[in-house]
């Protein structure tokens, strides 16, 4: 239950109430009420909600503002509500002040809901398709596919968590010229290997990462079979094509280069694609769904695509290409659909991929996290859907900006521990999953971000993850305690929670009475970190409160209790946000 709305609601309610009372005494004119506005106001001075109603209103009533807040004031009936007083600001703001009960009923509700405590229904199950990361086969996955999967991971579990069908998805780009690029690479890292020079590196290397070195050491190439620019240098494809050395020798040698390089990608790519689930489960990534680029080739979708968009009336031939008319569907230009050799752009599979998602499997939404750099690519694939008969408004992309890696201030380029350039894996060799996926949602999506990994494993308050995994443990440390001297949590409804009257008490309640809200406006505006900024404030009030409020040796048995059940209800509340972080919650630390 979300008693912020609640609350609000039932402000609007009371004001519509009395100002209804107050038309049919004739004391206001029976004239159509604006739209009015009721907000949690900056400063708490003025309130916890404020209406802006009597302004709004002033025309319509022939009233002064000032003076038809006092009168709908007058005839509020408060009784029973969640306001115990309401008062008049500046030039006609009515301002409403929570009263106990509703304190009181936030620390119950969290006792009572539980881990359910935040959800809500506002998705109604719509089906919302979440794909990120999506990083090529071809080799290991960058920093920048760990902060896009820190994001993407958690903006579906903010969905779920707000009542969307939210599936995560990854899309394996195991088609088109990167793996016309990655057999290359392997035939010819291969080749080098069966060449005389290469058989001699491997008679004297008795590891993989032995033979990287030689031949690395040789400038990547040797005489015989040297290294061009369009290829993949990185380790990982000697390793892969020293491995089927090992297992098959030079039995691809005499083949045709196409023959070769099918055999090397077949043996090579689902390692890769492996290695890329293994990498992202460590991360604590799992994905509903892995799909396959090569399926819209084999299956038809791509050739099926390409006849509708001629179908559709907005593609043209230029120099014996096929063009698409994106400008007139809002692009910003016509882009080329076929070469003139027949073979399809990059961007007809992605856009099969799209109408498959949205027409063949219907789902309600799609969310893509990608780079900035994609900026241009998003309004052609919009109006491509448009083209086809897709609502493109369904497709909501998320621009992920660049992060910067630092460490003593400076920028990184490889990991400490393993010396070997900067991965996701490597990251998370020098730091905590719980860190990184931490870390990596501490900024909105498109805001650019410092990660610094000195900070990231500090045991501090200055790390924000260890701060509020620290008030987490601490609450659990309390209630442990309190119980080995005989004091458990009470039951809510045995509790006197009226006790609980100070500031540090209620603004911790009022902290704890907002992640429904936030968790609804996460889903709303796509923006997970809303969280991990949420629970960097609950943890501060926490701190606040335990600092400021005794609890074991309160004044009064009834006001210990009420702190007790308090703390356990920001206990679970941490362990909510943290479980939707997939970050631990610890007990001890």
């Amino acid at each position: 239950m979300n008693l912020i709305a609640a609350a609000l609601s039932e402000a609007k309610t009371l004001i519509l109430d009395a100002m209804g009372e107050l038309v049919a005494e004739g004391i206001f004119p029976a004239e159509p009420l604006p739209a009015f506005t009721i907000e949690i106001p900056a400063d708490r001075a003025h309130g916890d909600f404020a209406a802006n109603v009597a302004m709004v209103s002033a025309k319509a009533l022939h009233m002064a503002p000032r003076k038809i807040a006092e009168t709908i004031a007058e005839r509020l009936n408060l009784t029973g509500s969640y306001f115990d007083k309401v008062e008049i600001a500046g030039p006609g703001f009515m301002n409403f002040f929570l009263a106990q009960k509703w304190y009181s009923d936030v620390i119950a509700n969290v006792i009572s809901e539980e881990k359910a405590y935040g959800q809500s229904d506002i998705g109604s199950g719509q089906r919302v398709l979440v794909e990120f990361v999506s990083a090529n086969p071809t080799g290991p996955m960058h920093v920048g596919n760990a902060r896009g999967g820190a994001i993407g991971d958690l903006l579906a579990s903010v969905l779920q968590a707000a009542g969307y069908t939210a599936e995560r998805e990854f899309y394996i780009n195991d088609a088109g010229n990167q793996i016309e690029k990655f057999g290359k690479s392997l035939s010819l890292r291969y080749m080098q290997l069966c060449s005389d020079a290469g058989q001699a590196v491997c008679r004297e290397c008795d590891s993989v990462e032995a033979v990287c070195r030689r031949i690395y050491g040789d400038n990547g190439n040797t005489a015989e079979f040297p290294m061009p620019e369009d290829v993949y240098l990185g380790q990982d494809i000697i390793a892969h094509a020293k491995n089927y050395y090992d297992l098959n020798g030079s039995s691809l040698a005499e083949c045709s280069e196409e023959e070769r390089r099918r055999a090397l990608v077949a043996y090579a790519l689902p390692k890769n694609i492996q290695g890329l689930k293994d990498d992202l489960a460590q991360y604590r990534i799992h994905y509903d769904t892995w799909f396959a680029e090569s399926t819209l080739h084999n299956d038809g979708s791509v050739t099926g695509i390409i006849q509708q968009l001629r179908d559709s009336g907005y593609t043209y031939e230029k120099e014996g290409a096929l063009w698409f008319k994106a400008q007139e569907l809002g692009a910003d230009q016509d882009f080329v659909l076929v070469r003139s050799n027949g073979i399809p752009t990059y961007v007809v599979p992605d856009i099969a991929y799209h109408y498959n998602k949205l027409m063949i499997r219907k789902f309600d939404r799609a969310i893509d996290i990608l780079g900035a750099d994609h900026h241009g690519y998003v309004p052609r694939l919009k109006a491509a859907l448009t083209a086809l008969g897709v609502d493109a408004s369904r497709l909501t992309v998320v621009l992920m900006q660049m992060v910067a890696v630092m460490r003593d201030g400076q920028p990184v380029k490889q990991s400490k521990r393993s010396g070997k350039a900067l991965t996701l894996v490597t990251l998370l060799e020098d730091i905590p999953v719980d860190a990184a996926r931490f870390f990596f949602n501490l900024r909105e999506a498109n805001s650019h971000f410092e990660f610094d990994l000195d900070l990231a494993v500090e045991k501090s308050s200055s790390n924000p993850v260890y701060y509020v995994q620290y008030a987490h443990a601490r609450i659990c440390s309390l209630i442990r305690t309190l119980a080995e001297a005989g004091i458990a949590v009470p039951a809510a409804e045995q509790t006197e929670l009226s006790v609980l009257e100070s500031k540090p008490e209620r603004e911790l309640i009022r902290q704890i009475a907002l992640l429904p809200a936030e968790v609804e406006t996460a889903a709303k505006q796509l923006d997970p970190s809303r969280l991990t900024k949420y629970s960097v404030d609950l943890a501060a009030q926490f701190h606040k409160f335990y600092d400021a409020c005794k609890v074991r040796d309160a004044e009064t048995e009834a006001l210990r209790d009420a702190r007790l059940l308090l703390c356990a209800a920001a206990c679970q509340v941490l362990g909510n946000v943290l479980g939707l972080l997939k970050v631990t919650a610890p007990e001890k630390m």
